[in-house]
């Protein structure tokens, strides 16, 4: 293997995510995985930019414009401002670690912290595909196939447990519990695990699957529930390949109904489950827990999105000569606070 124009680059990365992050910072597996997964992507990113091999990629060249054109890349994926930052905040402290292996390396920090972290503007609604959308992003695997059905089942798993794309692609077959009330155990931010309950046409997709593709494994396994062989070894399906597949699916459903948004992401399924629960009369408080929130305030946006909805659709099937739609009428009430959310929906 030919050697590294700078070896300390590679090496600090070694010390920071493999002695630093767990033993030093006590940091979860999962927050590790973030930083590996960003470190790793801006590292080929700048490569690519470059246009040289990883090995020679050096301190030097990852400028404030090259972090930049990376974050844009992240955002522009489907990602959300809070993930860009996210990023960001991850290189920083990154750079801060090699600070302090060796100071001299400060003038490439100061390049970084030119950088600043983008304004991540309060949305009022969140989106969420409808009930007819999304059978209709369902119905696109085509379930006769090995890997349609298991794209399919990955698609309903995850929309009705919920979970985080990191969470699913971190699912054992041991996480799956079958039994009377059958429920799946996830694994969540910060070490965090909770317990979800399965629908029973979900189990039942369970079985088939584990029939094709674990035929022979131990209900009690770790071994990963979804994978890819890769050499002859199998290893467990990461991330990108899920959003990749969720995006290839929402764009050909797109074709048949462009009212379905264009970047179809993970978290929308995960939006859209919470969506349908609250629609159909789940109180905000289960909600909260069964997505694994720190806060009933992260689930408000629920309730408000909800609202909202419904808002539109009064407004446009009132009458124009609707006295509530005269200029002189008394200006229609808006939700503009979490204060008054909680008034409305009975939480204060």
């Amino acid at each position: 293997m030919k050697g590294l124009a700078d070896e300390s680059l590679f090496r600090i990365v070694h010390d920071f995510l493999i002695i630093y992050l767990p033993k030093m910072k006590k940091c979860s597996e999962n927050t590790i995985r973030s930083y590996r997964s960003t470190i790793s992507a801006l590292l080929d990113y700048t490569a690519a930019v470059c246009k040289e091999p990883l090995a020679e990629v050096s301190f030097s060249q990852i400028s404030g414009s090259v972090l930049t054109g990376f974050l844009d890349s992240i955002e522009n994926s489907g990602a959300s401002v809070s993930t860009r930052n996210q990023r960001l905040q991850a290189i920083r402290s990154f750079f801060a670690y090699a600070v302090m292996c060796d100071p001299a390396l400060m003038i490439y920090r100061n390049e970084i912290l030119k950088v600043p972290a983008k304004k991540n503007e309060k949305k009022e609604t969140i989106d969420y595909l409808t009930e007819d959308s999304l059978k209709l992003l369902f119905a696109q695997p085509d379930p006769n196939t090995e890997k349609g059905f298991r794209d399919l089942f990955l698609l309903l798993l995850m929309y009705d447990s919920a979970a985080r794309v990191q969470e699913v692609a971190d699912i054992r077959i041991h996480d799956i519990n079958d039994n009377k009330t059958p429920t799946l155990l996830l694994h969540g931010k910060g070490a965090k695990i909770r317990t979800v309950p399965l629908m029973d046409s979900t189990i039942q997709y369970f079985h088939k699957y584990m029939k094709i593709f674990h035929p022979d494994v131990n209900p009690d396994s770790k071994t990963p529930l979804f994978y890819s062989t890769r050499r002859g070894e199998q290893r467990a399906l990461d991330t990108s390949t899920i959003r990749k597949m969720i995006l290839k699916y929402g764009k050909q459903a797109r074709e048949a109904c462009p009212a379905i948004p264009e970047n179809i992401h993970p978290h929308l399924l995960r939006h859209s489950r919470a969506m349908h629960l609250y629609q159909h009369g789940m109180e905000l408080e289960l909600i909260s827990q069964w997505l694994g929130h720190a806060q009933l305030g992260t689930t408000l946006v629920y309730a408000y999105a909800d609202t909202e909805q419904k808002r539109k659709a009064i407004e446009q099937a009132t009458s124009k000569n609707s006295i509530l739609k005269k200029k002189d009428a008394v200006k229609r009430f808006v939700i503009s606070d979490d204060d008054m959310i909680r008034r409305l929906y009975g939480l204060k």
